[in-house]
């Protein structure tokens, strides 16, 4: 499906957008649901990785195909190695089985994981035979994908003797293991983290608990990138939000400040107001603690004319695709001065935009989400826009709601 984007005829906008829950938390909810029947989940989120994650969830045998959901392939790995009797085959996309395994399972095998490779050694497919875990000590480089940790991290308090998991070196995505050992002492797990070293307890059952979902800060950054580009006055209310979230990805509310955005926190809402403060011209931006936002931040300074020099990006060469280098193509053809490393992207102040380009999306539900807002802008085409449905299913409708001019061509 391609779309045709214009902005809205009125650049200052006001309305209210109700957003689902936490992709990042209903997946983690979801899987510790599954170990502790007892546990219930509201505002869970409707986007097709969260579907997929609880589809797979349910088989114990045969092969489980997760699509393009990297979480729901490393929080699955996790699981089916912990379910003694279960077997399995876990595979997804072509870009799946490029998106790397190995060091997850390694540490599965140490705690006596049997995981073996279908095809390519350290990539999906994986055939996993689950195993009653009794070892209870593992260690795993830092600086990796945080959902690697997060997957031993949820099953340690079903596992015999619970975990102690050593981080070496220096650790990324902090929040994101922050967020999954929240979520585990909101069930009654006890759990430490302290230098580089976490202990979750074993639990045998948890008492009758309900884990409410907050709504996810990753889509409420697109939004941020509306109010930035959009003229002061405007006013865009976003529901479900607390104002001390789980989430890595609340770190927009302090970083839009730059770009004339002020948060306003309110109850299980955030309301997000464009003011007539200058924009600062050059932006460093250290976004190791949250990755998912660099594609919004980026096309929010072109939009703005502005420069930044985006780091901490190492793990956005390892997503849905490699997410520096469709960047770099993608701004480039609308016009931008950028450059990027295999971990910081670098764009130059410009004020021409070209027009009409069409946006490739890559299988990557941020790229359509994050280059929408440009929309108020120029006028833009959105390539397989329908890749959203990923994480947000109602992007492009909420979109129509404030006004954005959308048709499928």
């Amino acid at each position: 499906m391609k779309l045709h984007l214009t902005g809205p005829a009125n650049a200052k906008l006001n309305d209210t957008i109700t957003i689902t829950g936490s992709k990042s938390e209903s997946n983690r909810s979801l899987l510790l649901a599954a170990l502790f029947p007892d546990i219930k989940i509201e505002n869970i989120s409707n986007s097709d990785d969260a579907q997929v994650m609880a589809k797979g969830l349910d088989i114990s045998n045969g092969t489980v195909d997760i699509h393009h959901a990297g979480t729901a392939m490393r929080f699955l790995t996790g699981y089916f190695s912990s379910q003694e009797g279960k077997d399995v085959i876990l595979t997804g996309s072509k870009r799946m089985t490029e998106r790397p395994i190995k060091i997850l399972v390694e540490a599965l095998r140490t705690l006596g994981a049997e995981i073996s490779y279908e095809q390519e050694e350290g990539y999906p497919p994986i055939k996993i035979k689950g195993q009653r875990i009794v070892k209870d000590k593992v260690s795993l480089p830092a600086n990796v994908s945080s959902q690697y940790i997060s997957s031993l991290l949820l099953i340690a308090p079903s596992l015999e003797n619970g975990l102690e998991l050593e981080l070496v070196g220096k650790i990324t995505s902090v929040p994101y293991i922050k967020m999954t050992l929240a979520l585990l002492e909101e069930i009654g797990v006890t759990t430490s983290f302290e230098g580089n070293v976490i202990k979750v307890a074993a639990k045998d059952k948890v008492a009758p608990t309900t884990l409410v979902v907050e709504s996810d800060w990753s889509s409420a950054s697109y939004f941020y990138g509306i109010c930035a580009l959009a003229s002061p006055g405007t006013e865009i209310s976003l529901s479900a939000y607390k104002k001390k979230s789980l989430q890595g990805d609340s770190v927009l509310a302090d970083i839009y400040k730059a770009f004339g955005v002020e948060t306003t926190f309110g109850e299980n809402r955030i309301t997000l107001k464009k003011t007539d403060k200058k924009v600062l011209q050059e932006n460093e931006i250290d976004l190791a603690n949250a990755p998912d936002i660099a594609q919004t931040i980026a096309v929010t300074c072109f939009g703005l004319g502005v420069g930044c020099y985006l780091t901490g990006l190492h793990t956005l060469k390892i997503k849905e695709t490699d997410r520096l280098e469709a960047l770099n193509t993608e701004l480039s053809k609308l016009g931008a001065n950028i450059s990027v490393t295999d971990k910081t992207l670098t764009i130059l102040p410009t004020t021409e935009i070209n027009t009409d380009i069409a946006i490739d999306t890559y299988n990557d539900h941020r790229m359509a989400m994050a280059f929408a807002p440009l929309a108020i802008k120029t006028t833009l085409v959105v390539n397989d826009a329908e890749v959203v449905s990923k994480s947000y299913p109602d992007f492009w409708k909420d979109l129509k709601q404030l006004d954005f001019n959308i048709k499928e061509l």
